[in-house]
């Protein structure tokens, strides 16, 4: 196992280099940027997500090099393109970004007078919170549900939750969300819950357990909502994965010498079953963290990465996307090793040694 994670962190370096280079060229193919966004704001005009200009009259084509430079005089576009850096050619930009993000200097926002790791630091808060605390939840739930309805199968026990499992996972997210604001969160019924943010905004002048409690008074909202829409798949490959094992004949011989039905669960039946719900792990946090609290962080108006992230495709904030795609990879690769060595700890005769 050693000489596995050796390995493993030795090729991280190069996996993060090839989704710096691969999303870079993507880059530079999509349409829009923020020379054109800052351009088409200058005319009172809008740039959507597909980089096509909104708002306002319609422009006339121009032979300048961004849609919507028609009528700018030239120096501002020149100043533009050297406040952006898109006065050097790619392959400058690349090597230098490639090396900054070596020594993980992430640069500066286009539209923010912060670094991107003054950002990130500041969203993160938000992210972890959210993430951590749902994908706790979600496997405090769905591996014993999961468990008591693979023993139960077939029973009332099992076709009523079975319901609730489906409902979970049809139902989006959203539509959680916006149900718990209107019954919770000052809609027309019930306000015990806030609205806005992660804290209060006399958060600092709370005593220590003041801070505790209106943390988890502003993130309950959230985190519910997370937990509702992601419980149901783990609960569902944890079943089906008990049942796989339990069908098998080391089960049958291990009840044939006069072990306990827990003995047998718990002490031969767990390990193995529990592999497949461990592989899941990372990609699960990923998604906690980031990409599936996107929606989460926009409806409770918490600023997250994954908010940032989006603000920054919107705006075409270069920086800001190549820095939280960097971080996103890291934590990604990261979660995957760990992974991988818990797969070790829990059944020994898992050997990546030979990978």
């Amino acid at each position: 196992m050693k000489n596995y994670i050796i390995k493993r962190l030795f090729l991280i370096p190069f996996t993060l280099l090839g989704i710096l280079i691969l999303n870079f060229a993507i880059i530079q193919f999509a349409p829009g940027g923020p020379v054109e966004h800052t351009l088409a704001k200058y005319q009172g005009f809008n740039v959507n997500a597909t980089g096509q200009l909104t708002g306002g009259s319609e422009l006339k084509k121009s032979s300048s090099t961004y849609q919507g430079a028609n009528g700018v005089p030239e120096d501002l576009v020149k100043a533009l393109e050297k406040q952006f850096g898109f006065d050097k050619p790619w392959y400058y930009r690349l090597g230098k970004m490639i090396a900054d993000y070596a020594c993980f200097d992430f640069g500066k926002s286009f539209y923010q007078n912060k670094s991107v790791g003054q950002l990130i630091v500041e969203r993160m808060p938000v992210s972890i919170s959210l993430g951590l605390w749902s994908t706790l939840i979600i496997y405090l739930i769905a591996i014993p549900l999961g468990i008591k309805k693979a023993v139960q199968d077939g029973s009332k026990f099992d076709v009523w939750t079975s319901v609730a499992v489906v409902v979970g996972s049809a139902i989006p997210v959203f539509l959680f969300a916006v149900f718990l604001i209107v019954f919770f969160a000052g809609g027309n019924y019930l306000q015990w819950f806030p609205l806005h943010g992660l804290t209060s905004d006399n958060f600092e002048e709370l005593s220590f357990f003041g801070k505790i409690k209106d943390y988890f008074w502003h993130i309950t909202l959230p985190v519910l909502t997370i937990v509702i829409g992601g419980f149901a798949s783990l609960t569902m490959l944890t079943k089906n994965s008990f049942l796989d094992e339990i069908n098998k004949p080391y089960v049958l011989t291990a009840r044939a010498k006069g072990l306990s039905e827990n003995q047998v669960l718990y002490g031969h039946v767990f390990r193995n079953a529990m592999l497949i719900v461990i592989a899941g792990f990372p990609a699960l946090l990923i998604k906690m963290l980031f990409t599936g609290s996107l929606l989460i962080e926009v409806i409770f108006s918490l600023n997250g990465i994954g908010l940032l992230g989006y603000e920054a495709i919107m705006t075409r904030d270069y920086p800001v996307i190549f820095g939280t795609l960097y971080i996103f990879a890291l934590i990604g690769l990261i979660l995957k090793l760990i992974s991988d060595i818990t797969y070790s700890l829990i059944d020994p005769r898992i050997n990546f040694d030979h990978i």
